[in-house]
């Protein structure tokens, strides 16, 4: 889940970022397009590293992510499960195997929040590559999708790596791998030797070491009513997901993109956001998913319950109510 750059850089997140100008000349950034969205990376460059082998690096990284997880992709890895005859079994790449390790996790975890399977329901919803319409999707079109959904139906052998295409399962990635491509594209940093870097793939980041002069990355939250809740991304990510960005409207009906698997429904409750930090960004998206599916109550309690560091923003009247789980950094504001 996450933002469009435009949002990102109005909500705050690259405020603290960009270089002022007190900064060394070693703080960099860089930023191209990638996965339908832009990313940004700030970084301290000491030992002057060519840009342009940075930026080879971390694309090369993010197009191994597209190449694998991308349902917008035709020759991709998941385009070409999705598009398997039933009963045949995938061994799938490093990468995407991570993913759905983690995603099956959560998946056990939450009782079915999060379903990589969703794919038939984003689409009859209208949304993703395969969207089937604009309108409010018919009862028996609902049906069929549903039939089509559930992460156990994969038979995820997590030893092996390898996922089973039961015949008509339709992945859908969107919740998890834009955070795992900002995690790769982390890696990729690193083993270039670069120690100290924020990076930001549509409106995820994750900060690793600190600014130049010892400080660490600071992000404004998006969504916070206050517009002034700062944390510091210290070896640590953070992600949003909420109801803005993505939606759909059909004689007088609303609904946002995040889809509950478990009904089939689009979200219907007063959450607005809930933002998460986590160590790994991949973990942060997909908690975030995890708790917007499971809204203001039991999304709470899920957080608390499994020490889950969250932002919770709920539609309010006159004004958006924030409430934070007790991991969430006391700095950080509450």
């Amino acid at each position: 889940m996450g933002l469009s750059f435009s949002t990102w850089r109005a909500g705050g997140y690259a405020n603290a970022a960009v270089p002022r100008p007190a900064d060394p000349a070693t703080l960099q950034q860089l930023g191209g397009q990638t996965m339908g969205t832009t990313w940004s990376l700030r970084f301290d460059n000491p030992r002057m590293l060519p840009l342009a082998q940075v930026r080879a690096a971390l694309e090369s990284a993010l197009d191994r992510v597209i190449a694998q997880m991308s349902h917008w992709e035709p020759g991709s890895d998941i385009s070409g499960f999705n598009q398997a005859q039933a009963g045949a079994r995938h061994v799938l790449p490093a990468e995407f195997a991570t993913v759905m390790r983690c995603a099956f996790r959560w998946a056990a975890a939450s009782g079915g929040a999060i379903d990589p399977s969703v794919g038939p329901l984003v689409a009859c919803w209208g949304f993703g590559p395969e969207a089937e319409q604009a309108g409010l999707p018919g009862e028996a079109a609902l049906a069929e999708a549903r039939g089509r959904v559930g992460w156990s139906r994969l038979a995820f052998d997590e030893a092996e790596g390898s996922l089973l295409q039961p015949g008509g399962a339709t992945l859908d990635l969107s919740g998890i791998a834009k955070g795992f491509a900002v995690d790769h594209g982390i890696d990729a940093l690193r083993a270039l030797g670069i120690a100290d870097a924020l990076l930001e793939v549509g409106g995820e980041l994750r900060g690793i070491g600190k600014r130049p002069g010892g400080q660490p990355w600071q992000v404004l939250v998006d969504g916070d009513p206050s517009g002034a809740r700062r944390v510091a991304l210290a070896d640590m990510a953070i992600a949003t997901s909420g109801d803005r960005w993505h939606r759909r409207s059909h004689e007088g009906r609303h609904w946002s993109h995040t889809i509950d698997p478990r009904t089939g429904e689009p979200v219907a409750h007063p959450l607005a956001s809930v933002t998460v930090l986590h160590a790994e960004c991949m973990q942060a998206d997909a908690l975030a998913t995890v708790l917007t599916v499971l809204g203001p109550e039991e999304g709470f309690d899920f957080a608390q319950q499994h020490n889950v560091a969250a932002l919770f923003v709920s539609h309010g009247d006159p004004a958006p109510e924030a409430k934070t789980t007790r991991a969430w950094p006391a700095a950080a504001g509450t």
